[in-house]
């Protein structure tokens, strides 16, 4: 079984693109790992669904998904037939609202963004090399660690170079 199927961790948040709210989702694994991003213009059912059923297609159907008490969620999940697996809590959703962190530092860094295919585009990459290069310190020696991100690095050039 994939880990990305045991827990998830969704999320939205708001992005301002020329003056005009959008709202990015994202799905978080229990590790921290972003499994998901998709841009869209509402907050609601219908871009639930949609975003749901794109990562569900990509990674499969975790056993238990967290979320905040946005109703969207809620309404998606029962159509999915899967609201049964839905968990919300005060503070179970945390590993999502951090995992935005580091994106809305680089998010401040490019100076906004400009258009929605752009914001999407950032989004995907930014996730596939936050992944690659965020491992948990605290949990690995010295050495693992720089192993690890010695091999991140020489992964990430092989991609560049082609």
């Amino acid at each position: 079984m994939k880990s990305s199927q045991w827990r998830w961790h969704l999320d939205e948040m708001f992005v301002k693109i020329n003056g005009e709210r959008h709202y990015l989702w994202r799905a978080v694994d229990h590790e921290g790992e972003v499994l998901e991003s998709f841009v869209t213009k509402a907050r609601d059912k219908k871009a639930a669904l949609k975003f749901l059923r794109k990562a569900m297609r990509k990674h499969g159907r975790p056993k238990s998904i967290i979320t905040d008490r946005l109703r969207s969620y809620g309404a998606a999940l029962k159509e999915l037939g899967i609201v049964d697996s839905q968990e919300t809590g005060r503070w179970l959703n945390n590993r999502a609202e951090n995992s935005l962190l580091p994106f809305r530092r680089r998010e401040r860094a490019m100076l906004r963004f400009r258009r929605m295919r752009s914001l999407q585009k950032f989004a995907a990459v930014h996730a596939s090399f936050y992944n690659s290069f965020n491992s948990e310190r605290s949990l690995t020696s010295r050495s693992n660690f720089k192993l690890n991100r010695a091999a991140a690095l020489a992964e990430w050039r092989g991609l560049c170079v082609e």
